[in-house]
């Protein structure tokens, strides 16, 4: 069977880190969060002070880019993908409402993008990954054999995530998160570089009221059309 690229993008918390992970283990591809790499790249914005009242310290960052190097490694005991940044394990920390709340400004700054995207595109030169994020299939991938674009209405969104937060023992506001969604939507679909985008030839899965066993069928089905075609 031959190996492919799969891209899946879609709206923040919408499960698609979840299923893109899924998916990779049963079908023996390598997993990608793109998204964790901008978290990641927030993360240490916010260890370093870069965040100001006023925006970003954009040159600071800029020059700091060629130091902040993201990497995955797999966990032995979950068997999933955890994040590093600089060598040090930051899967936790990047997936706090802190780093939610600042990430979408980082991620739409063009010198980070075009940074990140590079790197991306280098993880996926082999073909056989499957990654996730806003602009994989219309910008870091856009010759992906397989593209899927995921969506779900806010409200459902936030209470997923919500749910997520509480089921981790961590101090969540429902309508904090709902409005964080929705902050990110729109900066995400109206920034200038990679805005979030469906891809004219990406599949929608609308998956509000799908179980996480529907949304894996319905995976599995598309991967096969799409290697078997």
């Amino acid at each position: 069977m031959k190996k492919i690229t799969i891209a899946i993008d879609g709206y923040s918390s919408c499960g698609k880190s979840t299923m893109a992970k899924d998916l990779a283990r049963e079908i023996g591809y390598i997993y990608i969060d793109s998204g964790a790499m901008y978290r990641a790249v927030t993360l240490y914005c916010l260890d370093n002070g870069l965040f100001t009242d006023s925006g970003i310290r954009e040159e600071e960052l800029r020059n700091s880019l060629p130091d902040i190097r993201i990497s995955f490694r797999l966990n032995p005991e979950t068997q999933r993908p955890v994040t590093l940044l600089n060598g040090e394990e930051v899967e936790e920390r990047i997936r706090t409402m802190e780093v939610s709340s600042h990430v979408s400004p980082v991620a739409a700054l063009g010198f980070v993008r075009e940074a990140l995207v590079k790197q991306q595109q280098e993880m996926g030169r082999q073909k056989g990954i499957v990654m996730d994020g806003r602009d994989i299939g219309t910008v870091v991938f856009p010759d992906a054999e397989l593209k899927i674009f995921v969506t779900a209405s806010a409200d459902i969104r936030a209470r997923r995530r919500y749910d997520e937060l509480k089921a981790k023992g961590r101090p969540a506001s429902y309508d904090e998160i709902l409005k964080n969604v929705e902050e990110r939507d729109y900066i995400d679909q109206n920034r200038e570089v990679g805005p979030l985008r469906k891809a004219e030839d990406a599949i929608l899965l609308d998956n509000s009221h799908m179980t996480i066993a529907e949304q894996k069928q319905w995976l599995a089905e598309q991967f096969q059309k799409a290697t078997n075609g």
